[in-house]
């Protein structure tokens, strides 16, 4: 339980602080509702959704003119003032904001066809609680889909030592095959598996992240020294691009379907 307290925490301080610069970098990038996220969750009119660890609210607003409803959760106030403020410059009238605790969602038992967490898992002090709350506000039937970062197996201790030295908020990214184990575990059927690479010059990244003072020049010499070695240490192809460092971050989409049978057997 300490576990968990402490890292909402650290998350509740580096979101407060990020959400501003955060929700200006993801409307910058446009929308979130790629071909292949489309392709493999497949929204309906009738559909009501869960943004889990909704952020700043890009996906939930995006959705919200495919479906009938969407409710977003995150844990951050101030991320969820962000989300509100978007809501405002579209006609998106069926959103649902909603301050709590990914590992404890305060939702009923399968309300919802399509659950979704984007780029959060990683933040959370035990992924298996978060996607298991998931899978239970998830009804019989539907689909639950993760997309986070993925570290390869044999880089992702490096990954993860050099992301929390940039975001103190940061846990563990999960390697791929650890991701789709999870599932498993829940006895989730899997449906889909989508992975690709999110380029990014690393000052970008850097202007949202807010570690100790002078961890960012140690985290820009790291990097620096990565790409100039081409040693690929973290896991994120490090590389001189335009007169800077690039990197690009490993991600993967796990979709899943909450089989009838599933339910029946847990007596949810």
């Amino acid at each position: 339980m300490t576990g968990l307290v402490d890292q909402n925490a650290r998350v509740l301080d580096q979101f407060t602080l990020q959400a501003e610069a955060y929700a200006a970098l993801v409307n910058k990038r446009g929308t979130p509702l790629s071909r292949p996220l489309l392709d493999i969750i497949r929204p309906i009119a009738q559909d009501r959704v869960l943004d889990v660890g909704c952020g700043s609210g890009q996906f939930a607003v995006a959705i919200s003119s495919l479906v009938a409803q969407v409710t977003g959760v995150d844990i951050t106030p101030a991320m969820l003032d962000q989300a509100r403020a978007l809501q405002t410059t579209h006609t998106a009238t069926n959103i649902e904001w909603i301050e709590a605790d990914c590992a404890s969602l305060p939702v009923r038992d399968g309300a919802f066809d399509l659950v979704i967490s984007r780029s959060a898992l990683h933040h959370a002090a035990h992924p298996l609680a978060t996607l298991s709350e998931m899978r239970r506000a998830c009804a019989s039937g539907g689909r639950i889909a993760v997309l986070d970062l993925t570290p390869a197996p044999d880089k992702a201790a490096a990954f993860d030592a050099i992301e929390l030295l940039r975001d103190p908020s940061h846990a563990r990214a999960l390697p791929t095959d650890d991701l789709r184990a999870l599932g498993a575990e829940l006895g989730l059927a899997e449906i889909a598996v989508h992975t690709h690479t999110s380029e990014l010059p690393i000052e970008v990244v850097l202007a949202t992240s807010f570690p100790p003072p002078g961890m960012l020049a140690r985290v820009r010499e790291l990097y620096a020294r990565d790409a100039a070695r081409g040693t690929d240490t973290f896991g994120l192809g490090a590389r001189f691009k335009d007169g800077q460092v690039w990197v690009s971050y490993p991600m993967t989409l796990v979709a899943w379907r909450r089989s009838p049978e599933i339910a029946q057997q847990t007596g949810a």
